[in-house]
């Protein structure tokens, strides 16, 4: 039968596109499906700030009336002006193994860049950096995280045989939490606020954290992100929504904050509960009983496993000691509360300032993910 693309038109298609991918992984034990409200949010054009610079169309392929794949084609005018490129970018993408439904998906997507001027298109990426981005081509056996992608092993292979070549790797470690702190990382700490005049600071509520530092974290997560790939600064309205989503489910035992003597934030170390077998006990939905599951485990019985989600620390203080006082204030609460591991969340395969904080950990390194591009 003919593969027929359709161009996502309105909320019935779009709740169509997003549904495709727990459709195709359904019982699979490693796929962790997106919060559904949080992908409408995302991909919605009247609600994603992101929208301010961005422009996209999504995509769903259709076989004898059933949906067989669906793609997102994005361009970034922000990350194209700064890094002097005309890309587009492809994401949400999901696919039967099957090249004629492959190709047609790609095409469209490809089509569509051309046809706004674009000379390459790169991917899986979304809107900004904090969106769910890289191809997993290994850990295809490992449990998936809510911020990161999961996908068939046959999808690389799909890739490679259009075309598409490496653009960017990230690498993923599963660390293991040690039974008591480190004497190494105390001493250094130590040095360090004394030295530099540093200190963790502490807030009492999460009001607080919004109030003093919200704007301040995605601030610092701008100018220490600047240069890593495909990324593009968060805007005022995008720091806003972040802020609001994020914030209110925050366990102030699992973030670090470290500021100078005039209160200004240098480093940061954001982590929180694994909520993967929430979701996927949720099926990524918040009702009729999706709720229960996610509160169960961010406030009543949190899992033993932790997401690392975001690390920054000012590039004038990342050779100083601050990564070590981040890490070692986490430490303690991770051992207290009684977690096992932390994942690392992806990190470039080439950023060696953050791989070389793991080495103190008992660590693998389990998974592997790739950014793919094709000239256009």
């Amino acid at each position: 039968m003919a593969v027929n693309i359709v161009k996502v038109e309105n909320n019935r298609q779009l709740k169509n596109f997003i549904n495709f991918g727990n459709e195709l992984y359904k019982g699979n034990p490693y796929f962790v499906p997106e919060l559904f409200a949080d992908a409408m949010t995302t991909l919605r054009k009247d609600r994603n700030a992101a929208f301010e610079f961005c422009e996209a169309d999504y995509f769903l392929a259709y076989r004898d009336g059933k949906i067989v794949g669906r793609i997102a084609a994005i361009i970034n005018n922000i990350a194209n002006e700064k890094w002097n490129t005309k890309a587009a970018r492809f994401g949400w993408v999901d696919f039967i193994d099957d090249n004629e439904v492959v190709d047609a998906l790609f095409g469209a997507a490809e089509a569509w860049a051309r046809e706004r001027g674009m000379t390459e298109i790169q991917g899986p990426l979304g809107f900004t950096d904090l969106d769910r981005e890289g191809m997993l081509i290994e850990g295809f056996d490992r449990l998936g995280t809510m911020a990161t992608i999961y996908n068939h092993p046959y999808y690389p292979k799909q890739m490679e045989r259009m075309g598409y070549i490496k653009d960017a790797d990230w690498i993923e470690f599963l660390l293991k939490v040690p039974e008591k702190k480190w004497d190494k990382a105390e001493r250094v700490s130590a040095i360090v606020e004394k030295k530099f005049g540093l200190s963790v600071v502490r807030c009492k509520s999460r009001s607080e954290l919004a109030k003093r530092y919200g704007n301040a974290i995605f601030e610092l997560v701008n100018e220490c992100y600047s240069q890593l790939y495909g990324f593009s600064p968060l805007s005022k309205k995008q720091i806003e929504q972040l802020i609001k989503m994020y914030i209110p489910v925050i366990d102030l035992r699992l973030i670090s904050l470290i500021v100078d003597k005039e209160d200004n934030l240098v480093g940061l170390g954001i982590s929180i509960y694994s909520l993967s077998e929430a979701l996927q006990k949720a099926k990524g939905k918040l009702f009729p009983f999706g709720w229960w599951h996610l509160a169960k485990a961010l406030f009543f019985k949190h899992p033993k496993r932790l997401d690392f989600l975001l690390v920054a620390v000012k590039p004038e203080y990342q050779s100083k000691g601050a990564f070590a006082m981040i890490f070692n204030d986490l430490l303690g609460n991770y051992i207290k509360m009684g977690f096992v591991d932390v994942e690392s969340n992806p990190e470039l395969e080439d950023n060696k300032k953050i791989q070389t904080q793991w080495n103190e950990f008992e660590k693998e390194l389990h998974k592997r993910r790739r950014a793919f591009k094709k000239e256009l």
